[in-house]
C-alpha cells in the first residue's frame, strides 16, 4: 500500500487535477494506494470538496477546524499512516498545490526496494530542475540547502528543503516510537519541519538517496504560503537544537537511534522490512 500525504490549505482549485493524476499513476502502475489529505483550516471549500471527491478516489480526510500549519498537518498524517499502515508500505508527502508531478513515485518506490528508507524528490540530483522560480527563491533555497548540508552531512544527498519525500513506514513507526510527539518538534515555525523530519531520520541511520525532479512552480495556482523569515529563523534554530543533540532527551535519543541502527538492518547492509506495494 502506498499512503499519499497531502497537506491541504487552501487549495480548492489545484486539489482536483492533482488526485487526478495520482489516481492515474497508481494505477497505471498497479499500485494499491490511499491519499491521506489533511485540511488544515481551509476557508475556500478545500474540505467539502475533498468530501465529495471521496466518492470517486479512496481518500482518507483529517480536519483542523482551524489552521495549524504545516509542521501539525504533516504530524497528524503521519501517526495516521503509522497506525493504520503495515511496515512494508510506502507513505509519500506531496505538496497539494500541483507542483509536484505523481510520475516521480514510480522512480522513488523503486529506489525504496532497492534498500533506501527515505528518498527525496530533488531538483540538484540528476535530471532534476525547477521551472516558474525566480532568482531570489533560487538563491535562498539554494543557501539554504548548503547550510543544511554543512551541518547535517548525508552521502549523496543536496536537497534537504524538499518536501516531496517518500518514507518506508517502518521508518515512520520507529521514529515516532522513538521521539513521540516531539518527531516534528517545531511545528509553529514555518517549513522547518520538512527538515527536521529529515534530521530525525538521519540520526536512526536511515539509507537516504535522491531522484530528481523538476519542481513545475509555474503551475502554482494560489500564492506561496513559505513566510522566508520564519523558516530562516527556525533552520537556524535546528542547528542550535539538533547539531548535538544535548541534555538528557538527547542522550536517550542518540542511545534509541544506536539501538535502531544495529536492530534495522540484515547483515548485507540491507533493511530488515522489505517493500510491499
Amino acid at each position: 500500500m502506498i499512503y499519499i500525504l497531502l497537506p491541504a490549505y487552501d487549495e480548492v482549485h489545484a486539489i482536483r487535477p492533482l488526485t487526478t493524476k495520482i489516481d492515474a499513476t497508481m494505477r497505471g502502475a498497479g499500485f494499491a494506494y490511499q491519499i491521506v489529505a489533511v485540511d488544515d483550516g481551509s476557508r475556500d471549500g478545500t474540505g467539502a470538496l475533498l468530501t465529495e471527491m471521496q466518492e470517486r478516489f479512496p481518500i482518507h480526510v483529517i480536519t483542523h477546524k482551524l489552521n495549524r500549519g504545516l509542521g501539525e498537518s504533516i504530524r497528524d498524517g503521519m501517526e495516521y499512516v503509522a497506525e493504520v499502515g503495515g511496515r512494508g508500505d510506502v507513505v509519500v508527502r506531496m505538496d497539494c498545490d500541483d507542483t509536484h508531478d505523481p510520475n516521480y513515485i514510480l522512480g522513488m518506490v523503486d529506489k525504496l526496494r532497492a534498500g533506501a528508507e527515505v528518498v527525496i524528490a530533488s531538483r540538484y540530483a540528476p535530471g532534476g530542475g525547477q521551472i516558474g522560480v525566480n532568482w531570489y527563491r533560487r538563491t535562498i533555497s539554494r543557501c539554504a540547502n548548503l547550510l543544511m548540508k554543512t551541518c547535517f552531512p548525508i552521502r549523496g544527498v543536496w536537497e534537504y528543503t524538499s518536501g516531496f519525500r517518500a518514507y518506508r513506514v517502518a521508518l515512520i513507526q520507529d521514529a515516532l516510537d522513538i521521539f513521540g510527539n516531539r518527531f516534528i518538534d517545531l511545528k509553529g515555525m514555518g517549513f522547518t519541519g520538512t527538515v527536521e523530519k529529515l534530521i530525525k531520520c538521519r540520526s536512526l541511520g536511515a539509507r537516504v538517496a535522491e531522484h530528481g525532479f523538476v519542481l513545475r512552480y509555474d503551475q502554482k495556482t494560489g500564492p506561496s504560503k513559505v513566510l522566508t523569515s520564519l523558516t530562516t529563523l527556525g533552520y537556524l534554530v535546528l542547528i542550535a537544537k539538533y547539531i548535538v543533540p544535548w541534555g538528557d532527551l538527547g542522550t536517550v535519543w542518540r542511545q534509541r537511534g544506536a539501538e535502531r541502527r544495529r536492530t534495522a538492518y540484515r547483515p548485507d547492509g540491507m533493511p530488515i522490512v522489505g517493500i510491499e506495494v
